[in-house]
């Protein structure tokens, strides 16, 4: 698979197969993460992988969201300097962003589905995590061989993507076309 199927083709995996992630997936996956673009190559990041079933579950509870955490393979925390904190560059949670997606295409070009996660008790994810007061931790990725295997050659479905040109904008800003949010088949 190219970088451009993967892109075109992935799509968010919320129920895993119950086996576990195999080492060489797990270190591409990682491996995607540490080569990740940064802002002047800071590299402000840390991942925190979790593969054991209590811890993940304990996980899952940290977000309304993160029920899916408790049923992956593996998860991986991803821990930064904290963004909000006086002083610090919007650019950490940028060169976090391309460090995750870069994370989730690789896992997807290996048949290894995942989902984000958001943190909203990060207090409890530090308890459960056990990374230092000065470090903060917004997400999680879940990673699992999807339950339904199938998942990784379904089609897109149509409507699931705004129209390009409602996007895309060239020299200046232009209004969006009549069409529906949701007319593009991809």
């Amino acid at each position: 698979m190219n970088v451009q199927d993967a892109v075109h083709t992935k799509r968010a995996v919320r129920e895993f197969a119950q086996r576990p992630l195999a080492e060489d997936d797990l270190a591409a996956i990682l491996e995607a993460g540490r080569r990740a673009h940064s802002a002047k190559n800071r590299q402000r990041w840390a991942f925190v992988v979790v593969r054991d079933r209590e811890r993940l579950a304990a996980l899952a509870a940290v977000g309304p969201w993160c029920g899916h955490v408790a049923g992956a393979a593996a998860a991986i925390a991803l821990v930064t300097p904290d963004p909000r904190a006086e002083g610090a560059p919007l650019s950490i949670m940028w060169d976090l962003g391309g460090a995750a997606a870069q994370m989730m295409l690789v896992a997807w070009e290996r048949g290894v589905g995942s989902c984000p996660a958001t943190v909203y008790e990060p207090d409890r994810a530090r308890e459960i995590l056990g990374y230092p007061e000065d470090m903060h931790c917004e997400l999680l990725l879940s990673f699992g061989y999807p339950a339904d295997p199938e998942v990784l050659a379904r089609p897109n479905r149509a409507g699931g993507r705004k129209p390009f040109e409602d996007l895309v904008h060239h020299e200046r800003w232009a209004p969006p076309t009549a069409a529906s949010p949701a007319d593009s088949d991809d």
